[in-house]
């Protein structure tokens, strides 16, 4: 592509991003096609010759974007809301043109030494302590099974060298998680081979929060079973209800077994950036490892992960592998992002999170997530003051879980009358809410973090639901 047509296609769809943020809020927030409409659309088969700019970005428009659904949508308050926002997307441009794969200081300076310094000023806001050092990730899936790595490195059972399979020497691993946890920590569980049997679940208390005596009693019974506990994970902000495990209980319990206590802070640990909330992360500052993502509510563009960790020579030992080509004469002096994982090649993802910290601020950054909170309360005692309605889990941040409740509506047809009103709503296509199961009750979520939503979407949507019930009475 020419410099003058980059420059001017480059200009338009900046004016068309703009345009499109400017009129969201026209737009359904969830995509009304059904399943094979966009294919049908498409050719089966790709052009022999390039097209104009023109026609691809007006299938954009013809295509693309009602086949969208609009994560950045003030009305969108499913799973966790997230968005991007304007530094954040410029950022990303930024990232695209420079292409640097950092998977060595040399092959890509700014970005090695960026990160570094970008999650260290995140650590900072957070309130982390000086020990805890931070690499980028894509997600917190693939944060949290690093952690776990590290951590079955440092159990010493030289798997690494040796494996799992075919070894009558080694013990079955454990790793515990509460029944609230991500199913990403199970996931990672099997991608490293440790395998679903190694995973124990443990109970929570009535407000979705790990049991700690559960907890205790549970490694107790794998140690005289033979089996060998290595790790816990503890969740602040669990997905389904936005419960805090009691990390300042978990603590001690892991110490005095000698085992890893991961932190998934996903979504919850951004709002320790907060004074207010800072609370949250109680006993965090014992824990070995935490993930936090900046892309879900530091308006930073996806995909954008921060693992924190103590032991960092531990991630090192579980995954470096410098072959001949990669050695330079620095090697020693500096870090390689390379080393602390899977990949080889990475994006240059601190960008864009060191451009939104600086244009809106630590300040700046707080009195948004400040705004979400207050807006979730709103809604939360909207909810409490209606005999139609109830609340089903506490909700200390951003995401309030509730129900419909009408008399004299039977406990068996709840169900079906709430899975009705959330479908009703998202038809609509003027907002989107997600689900939950919450002691056998379908639960509905909304959840508050655009950096868009303002108090009259909040309103629009507890007007939607209440037209939704009183539609099926």
């Amino acid at each position: 592509m020419s410099g003058p047509e980059f420059r001017r296609f480059g200009h338009e769809l900046v004016d068309w991003i703009a345009d499109y943020f400017d009129n969201i809020d026209e737009l359904p927030v969830l995509a009304a096609i059904e399943p094979g409409d966009l294919k049908a659309k498409l050719p089966t088969s790709p052009p022999e010759q390039g097209e104009p700019m023109e026609a691809i970005v007006a299938d954009v428009d013809r295509l693309i974007v009602p086949a969208l659904t609009h994560w950045s949508h003030p009305s969108f308050f499913a799973y966790f809301a997230t968005s991007t926002s304007g530094p954040g997307i410029l950022g990303e441009l930024l990232t695209a043109a420079f292409d640097n794969k950092a998977m060595l200081w040399r092959t890509s300076p700014a970005s090695t030494e960026l990160e570094e310094v970008t999650l260290d000023w995140l650590r900072q806001m957070m309130g982390l302590d000086p020990g805890m050092n931070g690499i980028i990730y894509d997600t917190a899936s693939v944060s949290s099974m690093h952690a776990i790595a590290a951590a079955r490195e440092g159990a010493e059972q030289r798997i690494r060298e040796d494996g799992m399979s075919g070894r009558p020497d080694l013990p079955l691993l454990r790793i515990y998680i509460s029944e609230q946890a991500h199913s990403s920590i199970e996931k990672g569980v099997i991608t490293l081979g440790l395998g679903q049997r190694a995973l124990r679940k443990i109970p929570t208390d009535i407000e979705f929060r790990m049991d700690a005596r559960a907890l205790a009693t549970a490694i107790e019974e794998d140690k005289r079973a033979g089996y060998l506990p290595f790790c816990v994970v503890a969740t602040v902000g669990t997905t389904s209800t936005s419960s805090i495990d009691p990390v300042p209980e978990i603590v001690p319990i892991c110490e005095q077994h000698a085992l890893w206590l991961h932190v998934d802070a996903a979504y919850a640990g951004s709002a320790a950036i907060v004074p207010e909330f800072r609370s949250i992360l109680a006993g965090c500052e014992r824990a070995d490892s935490l993930v936090t993502n900046p892309h879900k509510w530091l308006f930073t563009p996806f995909d954008l992960s921060v693992l924190y960790c103590r032991h960092m020579d531990l991630l090192k030992r579980a995954f470096s592998l410098v072959p001949e080509y990669l050695r330079t004469p620095e090697q020693e002096k500096v870090r390689s992002g390379s080393d602390y994982g899977i990949q080889l090649g990475r994006r240059f993802r601190a960008l864009k999170l060191w451009m939104v910290i600086r244009y809106f601020g630590h300040e700046g950054l707080a009195a948004r997530i400040r705004e979400h909170v207050r807006l979730a309360n709103l809604f939360a005692s909207w909810v409490e003051e209606s005999p139609d309605w109830e609340l089903l889990a506490p909700h200390p941040l951003g995401l309030v879980c509730f129900r419909a409740v009408p008399s004299p509506v039977s406990e068996s047809d709840l169900g079906k009358l709430n899975e009705a009103i959330m479908h009703g709503v998202n038809s609509s296509g003027r907002a989107l809410l997600s689900h939950t199961r919450l002691h056998d009750k379908l639960t509905l979520r909304l959840s508050i973090g655009n950096i868009r939503t303002a108090e009259a979407h909040v309103r629009q949507v507890w007007e939607l639901l209440n037209e939704q019930l009183r539609s099926r009475r």
